[in-house]
């Protein structure tokens, strides 16, 4: 597996990720948990050394199920997660909450279900509005020092968040929503992260597994577990109209010998040398396909020819849900 650095953080990671949610939350139903940690586990294996997960996928559970399928891989894996949402008694998610205290509560717990005494890359989920960024960055420094957490990252956080937070105790990554369909980190986040020094891990690098070409026409997502229900660009007439994007994929994949994901995958390789990219999957095969794309060479003349189709194509409905995307903070 080709090994990438995150910035100046001196964190060096696989060049391909793995995105856990979605083993337990988020689209659709659970994977049984045994096939689950098998696939965790068929991914270490396999070089992969990023591993990402939250409190809030489940919540709980998915922390858990990262915890015990990587036990046996501890020493030689990097294990990130979040904290930053409220979660009530019935655990269910009622909003925001990156005081302090509650920073140091969520990472001791944690730290409990992941098996481990150290967290890797603790991230911020999303920015807390009535909480200073440098109270925020000032916890985890305080972590960092107990040895709790190794490095301090942000999710979806605006340039001016992350700049604060940096201040404070430098971030070593962000985690953005970025792919062939969701492009706007590049004039958001490209230049800032190139000042401070700062790595990309791009989730929904798949497009929430359209770009793989495995979502279908005629598929539908009624499953209230399956966040996709609620995407603008899920439903019926997005989805016709935004197959284009699927036939041009699978036409460029059959002249180069390769599968949709992995041009998805190669292609966001190819934007910056600190982008680390963690799709998921729910079964090996899709961590065969996905890590493939690791070695794949797009040429000068294939970047163009992407960047030219998708620049005529006009993508059919938003990304996220209302709720979600009002979450990002612009």
């Amino acid at each position: 597996m080709r090994m990438r650095k995150l910035g100046n953080s001196g964190i060096e990671v696989s060049a391909i990720g793995l995105g856990c949610m979605g083993l337990s939350f988020g689209l659709g139903p659970a994977t049984d948990r045994k096939e689950a940690i098998a696939v965790i586990r068929s991914a270490a294996e396999r070089g992969v050394t990023l591993y990402d997960t939250a409190e809030g996928y489940g919540p709980f559970v998915n922390e858990e199920l990262v915890g015990e399928a990587l036990e046996p891989f501890r020493d030689d894996v990097l294990i990130c997660t979040k904290f930053g949402f409220k979660i009530d008694e019935r655990n269910e998610t009622v909003g925001l909450d990156s005081r302090p205290d509650h920073i140091r509560a969520v990472v001791e717990a944690s730290l409990k279900r992941l098996r481990t005494d150290r967290i890797d890359l603790l991230y911020q989920h999303r920015v807390d509005p009535a909480v200073p960024m440098e109270d925020v960055a000032g916890a985890v420094k305080d972590l960092i020092a107990e040895g709790k957490v190794r490095y301090f990252g942000l999710s979806e956080a605006s340039a001016q968040s992350i700049r604060r937070a940096h201040a404070v105790q430098p971030v070593a990554a962000i985690q953005d929503h970025y792919s062939l369909w969701m492009r706007e980190p590049e004039t958001k986040k490209f230049a800032l992260c190139e000042e401070l020094g700062i790595g990309l891990v791009a989730w929904g690098p798949l497009g929430q597994g359209f770009l793989t070409g495995a979502i279908t026409r005629d598929m539908r997502f009624d499953d209230p577990s399956d966040l996709r229900k609620d995407f603008p660009r899920f439903t019926p007439d997005a989805l016709e109209a935004n197959f284009k994007v699927v036939d041009f994929l699978e036409r460029l994949g059959a002249r180069k010998g390769i599968t949709p994901a992995q041009i998805a995958l190669a292609w966001l390789l190819a934007q910056k040398p600190w982008i680390v990219p963690i799709p998921g999957g729910t079964r090996a095969a899709h961590i065969d396909d996905n890590l493939a794309a690791a070695d794949v060479e797009l040429t000068s003349q294939d970047l163009r020819e992407i960047d030219e189709a998708f620049a005529t194509m006009s993508i059919q409905g938003a990304p996220l849900s209302p709720g979600l995307d009002a979450a990002i903070d612009r």
